[in-house]
C-alpha cells in the first residue's frame, strides 16, 4: 500500500536559524531531540530508538534551509524533510516537515513529529 504524504508546521518563535540549523543538521544536534543516538558515516545516518538502529540516507542539504533524508528500508519515493524558513514580516521562525505515513496512521504520526519538535523547542529554549 502507497503511503500518504504529510506536510506540517511548526512555529519556532523567534528561533534563528544559526540556533536550529545545526538541531536538523548535525548528529549531535539530532542526538539532543531527535533520536538516542546518531552516528554519520557519510551520507549516511544511523538513528537509535531504544538501541534499535534505522538507517537514512541524506539526499540533500542546503545549509540554513532544509535536509532530506530517505530510510533505506523504505520505498525510494519515501522521504522525511525538515525545513527552516523565517517570515520576513514577524520575524517568525517556522519549522516545516514533510513525512510519509502508512494510511490511517496520519495522526500518529503528526502526534510523534509534534512531540519531538517539542522535545526540541525545550532544547532550543523556544517554548
Amino acid at each position: 500500500m502507497e503511503k500518504v504524504r504529510i506536510a506540517m508546521e511548526f512555529d519556532m518563535k523567534s528561533a534563528p536559524v544559526s540556533l536550529l540549523w545545526p538541531y536538523i543538521s548535525t548528529a549531535n544536534g539530532l542526538q539532543q531531540w531527535f533520536a538516542d543516538k546518531v552516528d554519520v558515516i557519510g551520507k549516511d545516518y544511523e538513528f537509535q530508538w531504544n538501541q534499535v538502529p534505522q538507517t537514512a540516507h541524506l539526499l540533500s542539504h542546503r545549509a540554513g534551509s532544509h535536509v532530506r533524508f530517505h530510510w533505506t528500508d523504505e520505498d525510494p519515493k519515501v522521504y522525511f524533510e525538515m525545513r527552516i524558513a523565517v517570515n520576513e514580516l514577524t520575524d517568525s521562525t517556522v519549522l516545516a516537515v514533510i513525512d510519509y505515513a502508512e494510511p490511517g496512521d496520519e495522526d500518529d504520526t503528526r502526534d510523534l513529529w509534534a512531540s519531538q519538535v517539542d522535545a526540541l523547542r525545550r532544547v532550543i529554549g523556544c517554548l
